[in-house]
């Protein structure tokens, strides 16, 4: 019987994200895809930080007849605690393991590594022959074939496709289980849930950098397929959820969608399919969303608030609607196709701030929206930086919200209209794009996260992350979660709330709340408003206090000493 291993890279692609705390379709997918073969058959799942951690677990691969790698980036991004597989690092894990079959899954097999600005796509893995074989279509489709076959490579069509959405619908379930093998499982993991690929865009072309209209027009997964797939994962344990890989939320079942490049909505099916997840997962403690067309929520307000209010109903808050506006320069626009104008941008965030501004029971607000920029487009002058800039101005002058802000440059991929350009506008614009975002960064990020969360705000269920000098860093579960700092060195891995006491340019400094004053790190004391290095100092050596009665009297100033009661517990 074969002996199997699914080694996960980790994925970054337009519409799906799979580097942790998100675990990706891809390994679930695959999963059942063996399983509904041979439901006995020994499937191993171990991550690549598994291996950096411990790399005596390489013995699991050693040991495997099949080895299916799930690696790849086709859009750039930035992570906290981990990051995606480099070729370079397969090559080094791999080189000794010959009597396995490897086989490539993943943007990686589809498109080659790449990386923000490179002219070239990397073919270091082909050159170097590391693996036996590269799947260019349907991962979980063509597995079922490899094993049909008896591992015989030669009979396999590596381009071969699902017929439909729904073809996957078993493979959704019996793959579930493979989530009990991450590592994060099953506090601080989130499962990302396809709703449907392809993109109504795909009839005009689409936006001239994205490979997502090469999958052609959206394929709906049935909404009884998402909800007992969840259904599943939330017997299994599973918590979190995303439903992130879709290009636009809120044109999931729309009309015309195949025929139509902006289809009008169908908010009865959002209100089935959110309410549907939580008939079946009552105590989740993630639910949100990802990517969303500003043009669709502009085009049709009605529908989209509708949309956005079944949103904030059913799920948790810190919520993300990510708008992929890339440029508001009218020529870059029209250059490459992209799918929103200046006015539409602004109506849609307008619209989400409206709706969804209002903090939950978390301590961030319901459902904001998020911009993604992207510099290296056809048509780009230098006066697009300027207008880009202009427009970020008038969403803080008038006094309207975004939750994320992401500045990058374009990752050319192979069969984009963008890809013979190459990374010529990039290298022209180097010095554009840095000053860019030094620019956005000290005069617009900083001042929407105050307008955003007022000083004091309580933020809960922060997990922390990691550690960088005395500082440590956490981040709620969620879509794009807030980075916070939190000086002095917590214990890692756990959850906490925290308090705001100061904002930096991407991220905010907080407190643990209530804060133990009497088991403290000097660190963390120090940060508590009004307290510098000699009041911590006394603090430390009057300890232990039993009361705020008592605090006060050893205090040397009772006015401050009553403003840190605000924040400190003596329990």
């Amino acid at each position: 019987m074969n002996k199997i291993t699914i080694l996960d890279g980790y994925i970054d692609e337009p519409t799906c994200l799979g580097v942790p705390p998100f675990i990706s379709p891809y390994p679930r997918y695959i999963a059942g895809s063996i399983w509904n073969f041979d439901k006995n058959i020994n499937l191993k799942y171990i991550t690549i930080d598994q291996l950096r951690k411990n790399p005596e677990k390489i013995f699991i691969l050693k040991k495997s007849d099949i080895i299916f790698i799930i690696a790849g980036s086709s859009v750039p991004g930035k992570y906290l605690s981990s990051y995606p597989a480099s070729p370079q690092e397969l090559i080094k894990i791999f080189t000794d393991i010959n009597k396995s079959k490897k086989i490539l899954c993943g943007p990686a097999a589809k498109y080659g590594f790449t990386g923000p600005g490179r002219s070239k796509i990397n073919k270091i893995l082909s050159e170097n022959n590391v693996f036996d074989l590269y799947i260019k279509g349907d991962c979980e489709i063509i597995i079922s074939e490899i094993i049909k076959n008896k591992n015989d490579l030669e009979k396999v069509d590596t381009f071969k496709k699902r017929k439909n959405a729904h073809e996957i619908y078993n493979f959704s379930l019996l793959g579930s289980k493979i989530v009990m093998q991450h590592p994060n499982f099953y506090n601080q993991l989130i499962t990302e849930i396809e709703t449907y690929r392809g993109c109504s865009r795909s009839i005009t072309g689409g936006c001239s950098f994205c490979c997502e209209p090469l999958k052609g027009p959206p394929d709906f997964r049935p909404i009884s397929d998402i909800v007992n797939e969840i259904k599943k994962l939330y017997k299994t344990g599973i918590r979190h959820f995303r439903l992130g890989n879709q290009p636009c939320i809120f044109s999931y079942m729309s009309k015309d969608s195949d025929k139509e490049e902006f289809p009008k909505p169908n908010p009865k099916a959002l209100l089935n399919l959110f309410r549907g997840i939580r008939n079946v997962a009552p105590n989740l403690l993630t639910l949100h969303i990802d990517n969303a067309n500003p043009r669709i929520i502009s085009k049709y307000p009605k529908e989209c608030k509708e949309i956005a209010k079944t949103i904030i109903k059913y799920h948790t808050p810190g919520d993300v609607a990510a708008f992929g506006v890339e440029s508001i320069d009218p020529l870059v626009i029209k250059n490459n196709n992209l799918k929103a104008d200046a006015n539409d941008v602004y109506n849609a965030i307008k619209l989400l701030n409206s709706i969804g501004s209002n903090l939950g029971k978390n301590g961030m607000p319901e459902l904001l929206p998020g911009i993604n920029l992207l510099f290296g487009l056809k048509g780009e002058t230098k006066s697009s930086y300027k207008i880009n800039f202009e427009f970020l101005n008038k969403i803080l002058d008038n006094k309207l919200i975004i939750r994320r802000l992401n500045i990058r440059q374009i990752i050319p991929i192979p069969g984009t209209p963008l890809y013979s350009i190459s990374n010529k506008i990039i290298k022209k614009h180097k010095t554009e794009f840095r000053k860019f975002k030094k620019k956005v960064k000290e005069n617009i990020e900083k001042q929407i996260l105050k307008k955003m969360l007022p000083l004091g705000n309580i933020i809960s269920n922060v997990y922390t992350e990691l550690h960088i000098g005395n500082i440590t860093f956490g981040r709620q579960m969620g879509s794009y979660p807030l980075l916070i700092g939190i000086p002095g060195k917590l214990p890692l891995n756990i959850k906490i709330n925290v308090k705001i006491i100061d904002y930096g340019f991407r991220s905010i400094t907080a407190l643990p709340f209530p804060l133990d004053i009497n088991k403290s790190n000097r660190t963390t004391i120090r940060a508590i408003p009004s307290i510098g290095r000699k009041r911590a100092n006394r603090i430390l050596l009057n300890r232990p206090y039993s009361s705020k009665i008592e605090f006060i009297k050893k205090f040397d100033d009772s006015k401050i000493a009553k403003q840190v009661l605000e924040y400190i517990t003596f329990n």
